[in-house]
């Protein structure tokens, strides 16, 4: 799970209430008291009853807080007081996001936003919006999350509510953090920060300073992260948020694992996990257990690794947390990578890719669908053959029974001559079904050449099915649009397709010139191989001298869209050599794939690239290191997530 996930809940439980409650601490035997007087007006105990949750019980116990949520809410539903109503379907589902029940959480949420729309609460509804916002953060849809913060915001600003202006503002901000654009977060974090200061909100500006940690965390600059992530912890303590204290130990803890002090990442990771036990959070729990595990991993440590990850792991995947349980994935390939289980490990790589596809974005989604018409129009194709050659039986069955026929009519005389005129026209129905039948066939076994390479094709027509197969010597080329988010804001749905669409098309014209096996696109990144099906002497050289090309022709095109004054893209390319295995996925609507953990670090290649180059790893340095056509800039040791640090190079044609 990523930092800034932890730190946009924890933003979340000190800026969000639905009807704007004070969160000034009083005495809670009072508040309850209060409660509990049936002579007391009833929106004044269910006033009481409201802050009595929050500062007893909401950050500490948040299962207990839900239960007295329940009891506020079946109070508030006997009155038919709405507003009191929506204010305990809002605690009870943050109770859910404190400890990590995200779909729980947004059943509660949105029957508070029901509520809001019934009551044309405007405010209210932007709190509820912004909560929702933060639930589809967690799960990791951003974009969702994205469409609802901004949606939030417009009323916020409608209402002149300053507060949740900055808040929205700051966990906009940590969307575009997580994305990697760093100069708009920081653009939206400042100006949430200067709201909060303004306001001399003491909650909200030691989550900017949370938020500012993390921007130095990205950015590698481990002390001024650590600096700001401890004084994150003493407002914490002062203002008694434990969830807040909790991931001001785990940001510490991170900062110590990136500087590779591990008894340190260690000691700091327990003390938070101990906390989140104590909340429940399952969300914390199964993070922490991860990062926990990645640990003992780094240390060598392999099963102590594996005992923790699967404990991830498995809350992770009750919870619905994608994100999560990606990270266990990784944590667990890599247990069962070191131990030489390659089958388990195998399982734990494919699962990463299956979460890699449902964490895409809505453009994704189209390219998805566009694949999945594609592949339908072949079995529709297919299915329409198979008619078409049962058909074609009937005719030359029925034509075999009139040439018997005709042999007997010939001796009739005039007779004859008439059912000769009657078979000729049968002759030119059964020639046209022929060529039709042809027609169709052909169009088929296009089709089907557009998805499969063309041995695979043969061998599953042959066959029925195509074998995996093992190759040791395959390079994995894999293309990245750098700045993707901040074009799709800047462009139309339709054009951000088409550019994307006019770029591939290139790219499947370069790879057929090269000899490269397009194996598919996922959203921005389009992803070849060379030296499969059929391994090649001279596959490592072209996968290169196609992605130079794919560079080029990127370049060539930015310069042709500048002159227009449109948007173009710039482009990381990333390739590395080595062994994988390759086969078809599925039985319908099947697709050749490649798996290995070639094909993880060739990703590795990809991201830690740079705009406008081509980087290749020391394997495939060494293939071709003394041809003349190439010149290699040597990168050194780079840390590659999940990899450690490996030797990588640009490499240039002469």
């Amino acid at each position: 799970m990523t930092k800034s996930k932890y730190f946009q809940i924890a933003f979340l439980l000190w800026c969000s209430a639905c009807l704007s409650i004070s969160l000034h601490a009083q005495n809670i035997d009072s508040l309850w008291n209060i409660w509990q007087d049936n002579t007391k007006p009833d929106t004044t105990r269910l006033n009481a009853v409201q802050r009595f949750i929050w500062d007893g019980y909401l950050y500490s116990k948040p299962d207990s807080a839900f239960y007295f949520a329940q009891l506020q809410y079946d109070f508030a539903n006997s009155k038919s007081l709405k507003y009191d109503m929506c204010a305990a379907r809002n605690t009870q589902g943050i109770s859910h996001i404190i400890r990590g029940n995200f779909p729980e959480a947004l059943k509660y949420l949105k029957k508070c936003l029901a509520l809001n729309e019934e009551l044309g609460d405007e405010l209210g509804l932007a709190t509820t919006l912004n909560n929702i916002a933060i639930v589809y953060s967690q799960q990791g849809n951003d974009l969702k999350a994205l469409e609802y913060h901004q949606k939030s915001l417009v009323l916020k600003e409608k209402q002149n509510d300053e507060r949740g202006v900055a808040q929205s503002y700051t966990s906009i901000g940590v969307i575009h953090q997580n994305y990697g654009n760093y100069s708009k977060a920081l653009d939206y974090l400042k100006k949430g920060l200067s709201i909060f200061e303004e306001l001399g909100y003491d909650p909200g500006i030691t989550k900017s300073f949370q938020n500012l940690g993390n921007q130095y965390f990205y950015l590698k600059n481990y002390h001024k992260a650590l600096e700001y992530y401890k004084k994150c912890l003493k407002l914490n303590k002062e203002l008694g948020d434990a969830n807040g204290v909790a991931i001001s130990l785990q940001s510490m803890a991170s900062v110590f694992e990136a500087e590779e002090n591990m008894s340190e990442a260690l000691e700091y990771y327990q003390k938070s996990l101990e906390i989140n036990k104590e909340l429940g959070s399952e969300q914390g729990i199964a993070g922490l257990l991860t990062n926990i595990g990645s640990i003992f991993l780094q240390l060598g440590q392999t099963r102590k690794a594996l005992e923790y990850c699967r404990q991830g792991y498995g809350i992770a995947e009750n919870i619905q947390s994608l994100k999560i349980k990606k990270q266990a994935c990784y944590c667990l390939y890599d247990s069962y990578k070191n131990m030489g289980n390659g089958n388990d490990a195998l399982t734990y790589l494919e699962q990463i890719q299956e979460i890699d596809d449902s964490l895409q974005k809505d453009e994704t989604n189209q390219e998805l669908q566009r694949m999945e018409f594609a592949k339908q129009m072949l079995e529709d194709s297919l299915a329409t053959a198979e008619r078409e050659r049962l058909v074609k039986e009937a005719h030359e069955d029925e034509l075999q029974k009139r040439n018997q026929i005709r042999n007997w009519a010939l001796t009739g005389g005039l007779f004859a001559l008439l059912l000769a005129g009657g078979f000729y026209s049968r002759w030119r129905f059964v020639r046209k079904s022929r060529d039709m039948i042809s027609k169709e066939k052909e169009r088929s076994e296009n089709l089907l050449l557009n998805i499969l390479p063309a041995e695979i094709a043969e061998e599953l027509k042959e066959k029925g099915r195509a074998e995996a197969r093992d190759f040791e010597m395959v390079s994995i080329l894999f293309t990245d649009f750098k700045g993707f988010t901040a074009a799709s804001e800047k462009l139309s749905a339709q054009d951000l397709v088409s550019e994307i669409n006019t770029c591939f098309e290139a790219f499947d014209g370069i790879i057929e010139k090269f000899g490269i096996e397009k194996i598919k696109t996922i959203g921005d990144s389009y992803m070849a191989a060379g030296g499969l099906p059929v391994p090649s002497d001279d596959s490592v050289k072209n996968t290169i001298l196609a992605a130079l090309e794919m560079q080029e022709y990127i370049s060539n095109r930015k310069i042709q869209l500048t002159t227009i004054e449109k948007t173009g893209f710039d482009m990381r390319i990333g390739i590395h050599t080595g062994p994988v295995v390759a086969g078809i996925v599925g039985v319908k609507k099947f697709q050749y794939d490649i798996w290995g953990d070639t094909v993880n670090t060739a990703s590795r290649m990809e991201s830690s690239g740079q705009v406008g180059k081509v980087n290749i790893s020391q394997t495939t340095y060494e293939i071709l290191k003394d041809d003349a056509q190439f010149t290699f800039e040597s990168r050194g040791k780079i840390t590659a997530k999940g990899k450690g640090e490996i030797e990588m190079y640009f490499v240039n044609k002469v």
